[in-house]
């Protein structure tokens, strides 16, 4: 298997997007899976690189990255030194740092014998649920996408919830990170970009509209977005597929920093059902 980390794809706002690529070198075209991280979430966390190496194993040319404003650096991608970053990301940014990760796809020479750009299915957890759905409904070249664990609304889910007079009198709003203590910021920037650009970040619009095969997975014990959201989604799209994980949580089990050299059995259902539904 070949794995290269934190390979710095430039990015649209002029901040590198470090991005990891697992694959066996057997020059065969690969389809391609891009995973997208969560709220408050970077590519190392917990066990996804052991789901990426699941995945690799299973001959997909798996990709994973920060999003070039989740708080992570070239340095430290791991957790969040750059609170200023974190504080000027918003969705938007998001979707355009998923769209270069696309170009790089679909316009690369070095892994030409690798990767399949034709095959590429977007899988986003927690808030980038939303960001792939959006992102496959503007894009043609989406084969499929899968929520994992995914939001059905920005407009109720903070940071957007709440007093948005206040936000924009203080300029800033804090939340707190449970395991690292900090204080995360989140400057009123997200709130003014998410007004301006409303309706392209109405997942419910973006799912309903959905060309590509859509696979929600969701864990039944899910106390950071309930199971209703992905209720939603497939409510939205009634042709879409809807996997229900007993017993499991927002991140099936893991945790950080995960210390096993070995999956949750909640991970490996989900790499069991995507597998099933890449193909």
């Amino acid at each position: 298997m070949i794995i290269k980390k934190n390979n710095g794809i430039p990015g649209k706002h002029n901040k590198p997007i470090l991005t990891d690529i697992f694959f066996k070198g057997n020059k065969k075209p690969k389809p391609v899976l891009i995973f997208c991280h969560g709220y408050k979430g970077f590519k190392d966390w917990g066990a996804w690189n052991l789901m990426a190496k699941a995945f690799a194993e299973l001959n997909y040319f798996f990709i994973k990255f920060n999003f070039a404003f989740n708080g992570g650096t070239r340095e430290n991608p791991i957790d969040f030194p750059d609170l200023e970053a974190f504080g000027n990301n918003n969705y938007s940014k998001e979707l355009d740092d998923l769209e270069t990760i696309i170009d790089w796809v679909t316009e690369n020479q070095s892994y030409k014998d690798e990767l399949d750009p034709t095959n590429i299915t977007l899988l986003g957890h927690s808030r980038a649920g939303g960001i792939v759905i959006i992102k496959a409904y503007e894009d043609q070249r989406v084969k499929q996408v899968i929520s994992l664990a995914g939001v059905s609304d920005y407009a109720n889910r903070y940071p957007i919830s709440g007093d948005a007079e206040l936000w924009k009198k203080d300029g800033v709003k804090y939340v707190v990170n449970g395991r690292t203590k900090q204080q995360m910021p989140h400057f009123y920037q997200f709130y003014e970009d998410f007004i301006k650009h409303k309706e392209r970040l109405n997942i419910k619009r973006a799912v309903s509209k959905l060309k590509q095969p859509l696979l929600i997975i969701h864990g039944d014990k899910d106390t950071s977005v309930l199971i209703e959201e992905a209720q939603n989604l497939h409510k939205w799209n009634s042709k879409s597929t809807f996997k229900i994980i007993e017993g499991a949580n927002h991140v099936f089990g893991a945790s950080h920093p995960w210390k096993h050299d070995i999956l949750t059995e909640h991970l490996k259902k989900v790499i069991h059902w995507v597998n099933n539904f890449a193909r």
